[in-house]
């Protein structure tokens, strides 16, 4: 009897756990939607609160390395975070996902898998970025490279935008990451209500037109062909939010200077389903003090705002934003504050249907040291942070149920 007793407990609390996986299971399902500024899930409305993990299938690649993936996922549900956006590429170099044009190691294409199965186990959607504008995991650079070492006459890195031979590479990437089968779920990539939405590239950003045309005219073409594979899943540029000039007076809420982008024409292509920004006030205001780069950040975020509301009609993530401890005067308390600041003004504005969630640049799990860029948050070890974070994560939860 007490050996009985005992099993039938194990039994229980092994239930209860199972009850518990499958029920952060079940939140996964069904495709995050747009309805006019806000997105929807099953017809309710989805606010958020999310987190960049760039290295996640990197990590995943190699099968040992793999509890840091479930551990950041973990944590990072435990503290309420709903969306992770992470890449779905890496070109060439060390552990590259594509080799060279149209060659893929299976290793790392599975830790991609192993990413999206440990996302869903934890309730977790996902944003996979399928470019880079930098040479960071080899992006547009690789590409041009590749397109050079061919023989195909290329002029600088912008070839990437207007190249018939360097957009097909690009174009073969998108559609067999899209039609990807999992090998651990078995369901293809482009019918996972897992993956929340698409991105195009990671702040993507051209030098020969500052008008951003150029980009206009690639965005249209590539958000085109990801429908035409895909009509499920969201998709959106990656752009940080630099103005153009389809509104020259916006301009001037630009931190300076131009990169080739157009907020406002960018995100008005049919294909494409939501905005984004960033903001790094600490770099791209390098030099300022702390009261004008306040000032700076919070007319980008209203801006940007105000734009997508009445003028792009479509919602907003605040999709890159961070406190870097290389900056002078850094602590943790500044970071905390920074933060706060940022997720209530979210907060603020999506309670009237403004924008809709943020991405926190970026968890990273312990012992990955090798990693840290100075955003680096160890949920694990950074209580106050963490604690931060959490209080915001209720915040939004809170929104879907009004």
């Amino acid at each position: 009897m007490v050996c009985l007793s005992r099993t039938s407990f194990f039994w229980g609390v092994f239930l209860l756990a199972a009850l518990a996986s499958e029920a952060r299971v079940l939140q996964s399902s069904g495709f995050v939607q747009t309805r006019n500024t806000r997105f929807v899930l099953n017809g309710s409305p989805f606010f958020f609160n999310g987190f960049n993990s760039y290295w996640l299938m990197h990590i995943s690649a190699e099968p040992s390395q793999r509890n840091k993936v479930s551990d950041v996922f973990r944590q990072a549900s435990d503290a309420g975070l709903s969306v992770c956006r992470t890449w779905a590429f890496s070109d060439g170099g060390y552990q590259a996902l594509q080799i060279s044009p149209g060659v893929y190691d299976e290793r790392v294409f599975q830790g991609l898998d192993f990413v999206i199965s440990e996302a869903r186990k934890n309730g977790i959607r996902l944003v996979l970025t399928l470019s880079n504008n930098y040479q960071d995991f080899g992006g547009r650079p690789q590409y041009v490279n590749w397109a050079r070492n061919a023989g195909v006459q290329v002029n600088n890195d912008d070839d990437f935008y207007i190249n018939p031979v360097i957009k097909g590479y690009y174009k073969n990437h998108v559609k067999r990451v899209i039609t990807r089968v999992n090998t651990i779920t078995g369901v293809a990539y482009k019918d996972d209500p897992t993956i929340m939405a698409w991105e195009l590239m990671n702040e993507p950003r051209c030098q020969i037109d500052y008008s951003g045309k150029t980009l206009n005219g690639w965005i249209q073409e590539m958000a085109s062909f990801v429908k035409s594979l895909d009509n499920k899943h969201l998709l959106t540029v990656g752009m940080e939010g630099f103005y153009g000039d389809t509104l020259p007076e916006r301009k001037t809420v630009n931190p300076g200077y131009q990169v080739g982008t157009d907020f406002i024409s960018n995100h008005l292509i049919r294909e494409i389903d939501f905005t984004t920004i960033h903001a790094y006030p600490d770099i791209w205001l390098n030099g300022k003090d702390d009261n004008a780069q306040t000032a700076f950040l919070q007319t980008w975020t209203m801006s940007h705002l105000a734009d997508s509301r009445t003028i792009i009609k479509k919602p907003l993530i605040f999709a890159e934003f961070g406190k870097s401890s290389k900056d002078t005067g850094y602590s943790i308390n500044a970071r905390d504050s920074f933060l706060n600041s940022v997720y209530l003004d979210i907060y603020n504005t999506a309670r009237s249907g403004g924008i809709s969630g943020g991405l926190v640049w970026q968890i990273m799990a312990e012992g990955m040291e090798s990693y840290y860029d100075g955003y680096e948050i160890v949920l694990s070890k950074d209580a106050s942070t963490t604690s931060v974070i959490t209080q915001q994560s209720r915040r939004m939860t809170a929104l879907d149920h009004k």
